[in-house]
């Protein structure tokens, strides 16, 4: 017998005297929690995740569409990566003011090809303003999950107030499950038993966040 298979056994002796529920999951568990916490305008739902990001280290800016490509050429030349990654669905104005050699999303695209891109520049699908989350969902304007772990670079644009939400649970409602979320909460970063952080072990060491008024 394999370990699966004493694991999955002691698993059905454990539910052996459990009574059937034939109800649909989303009937059977219980949704009374609360969906947000306290009351708050757009404003102020905005400035928390503003604040909860800045929290997480990540670097936060704000910007309308007209200086958005301004924005992101300074903040690539601060950094000065010799490339940038694209995501295939970003819109082209966002890069239109750019230096980098821009560096295509493919499929083929090995690890150590994309180890030598420092940067690369998404868009989101939401952003949770109570944990200072920005959540990727794979579209178009956001590319494979890859791009956004082996850069050490990470500039991300959430289109505010649209693609802002105040919890969790508002958060789950837009996002299609089954496709491939990313759950960013801040630059990468970890810790070593005597609490020594560490970032960019697992992902970018630096992440911006553009806040985009205007959309």
């Amino acid at each position: 017998m394999s370990s699966r298979e004493r694991i999955l056994g002691r698993v059905r002796r454990a539910l052996a005297d459990v009574p059937d529920d034939a109800r649909p999951y989303e009937e059977a568990v219980a949704r009374t929690y609360l969906r947000e916490h306290g009351q708050r305008s757009v404003a102020q739902t905005v400035d928390l995740l503003a604040e909860n990001l800045a929290d997480y280290r990540a670097v936060v800016h704000r910007t309308d569409e007209e200086e958005l490509p301004l924005l992101i050429m300074r903040l690539l030349a601060r950094c000065g990566p010799q490339y940038v990654l694209v995501p295939p669905g970003l819109p082209p104005a966002w890069m239109s003011a750019a230096d980098p050699t821009r560096v295509h999303d493919r499929a083929v695209s090995t690890p150590h090809e994309l180890d030598r891109v420092e940067s690369v520049v998404t868009g989101c699908a939401v952003a949770v303003a109570e944990t200072g989350t920005i959540v990727l969902d794979g579209s178009p304007d956001q590319g494979r999950r890859r791009i956004t772990l082996v850069p050490d670079h990470h500039i991300c644009v959430v289109r505010v107030p649209d693609q802002v939400v105040s919890s969790v649970p508002e958060a789950l409602e837009r996002l299609d499950p089954e496709r491939p979320l990313t759950w960013i909460s801040g630059p990468s970063a970890t810790s070593d038993i005597e609490l020594d952080r560490v970032e960019g072990v697992h992902g970018p060491r630096t992440l911006e966040v553009v806040l985009l008024s205007g959309s």
